[in-house]
């Protein structure tokens, strides 16, 4: 295993700067209508998540570090509520939401295998 010296060598950022470029390119199928609704929110949602563990790393402590990964997996179940409300509105095809929760779910499971590492500390 690689030694870790930033935010940026956790897969799990990784990951989830890979699932906030999907998310960009997904919603550009969405109406033009909905740019300052469901896109600004999920798009927010979504890039919230590795904004949370690169600013919880840079808190230097691991009790915040611990608080910011919640808050990442906060964004995470925001971000899913958001597709959804996409789905069902007819944005996207169920297809294309599986795949995309199916990201969510293994980042979740990886913030929160994060956090249970970081608690036992």
């Amino acid at each position: 295993m690689k030694p870790v010296k930033s935010y940026q060598d956790l897969e799990v950022w990784q990951l989830a700067v890979a699932l906030v470029t999907r998310i960009y390119q997904f919603v550009r199928r969405f109406p033009s209508s909905e740019r300052f609704g469901l896109v600004a929110q999920i798009q927010r949602a979504a890039t919230s998540v590795p904004a949370n563990i690169a600013e919880g790393w840079g808190r230097g402590t691991t009790k915040e570090f611990v608080q910011f990964l919640r808050f990442a997996r906060g964004s995470l179940y925001e971000l899913e509520i958001h597709l959804v409300v996409a789905n069902r509105l007819g944005f996207c095809d169920q297809k294309a939401l599986n795949e995309l929760l199916s990201e969510t779910e293994k980042i979740g499971r990886m913030i929160v295998a994060l956090i249970r590492t970081l608690e036992k500390r």
